[in-house]
């Protein structure tokens, strides 16, 4: 699906919402790699953050073409700060109201509310698709992440132990946070 521009002011700076573009591919092959070194909160190394550039082509022509999910991005003076993606967790009918939300921002970026503008639309658009609720995985020690989808109406129910394994051997749990949009 693709959304609509959408400008928002958070503080003095502008924000521009919008559908990822084909043309966007090379800056999100770097904001995989980048956003994964950044932080140890994403399911990624960033080793395997790599993609061919038509594979991320690929990826913005199925997401574009996609009738109930969509990748957002995030830029301020053309370049781009973060990534937000909604997608359906299967085609079958018992799972119709379910959707998954995943988002990145890199961390310079970080805290000023952008995360936040990003996941409003995000779920307004996934309410507009007709999904009844959202979910999302979310580390266990990413405190501000989850303090920002508890204020947005996220509850946890419940926690993978050792949803993550980092190459210095020590696991990360998992929160499990669901919203309904109904």
């Amino acid at each position: 699906m693709v959304i609509k521009e959408k400008v928002v002011e958070i503080v003095d700076e502008e924000i521009l919402l919008r559908s990822a573009r084909e043309e966007d591919a090379e800056q999100l092959m770097d904001y995989l790699v980048e956003t994964a070194k950044e932080t140890r909160y994403l399911i990624r190394e960033p080793e395997e953050s790599i993609v061919t550039l038509e594979q991320e082509r690929q990826f913005i022509r199925e997401k574009e073409e996609d009738a109930r999910g969509f990748l957002l991005i995030a830029s301020t003076q053309g370049k781009h700060i973060g990534s937000c993606a909604v997608s359906s967790l299967g085609s079958y009918s018992r799972y119709a109201h379910r959707c998954s939300i995943a988002i990145a921002l890199y961390q310079a970026y970080c805290g000023r509310g952008i995360g936040r503008k990003m996941m409003e639309e995000a779920l307004s658009k996934a309410r507009e698709l007709g999904y009844g609720q959202a979910e999302l995985e979310v580390a266990s020690s990413n405190k501000p992440a989850i303090h920002l989808y508890e204020s947005l109406g996220f509850c946890k129910y419940g926690t993978f132990p050792n949803n993550m394994k980092y190459k210095d051997g020590t696991y990360e749990d998992a929160c499990w946070m669901m919203k309904k949009l109904v």
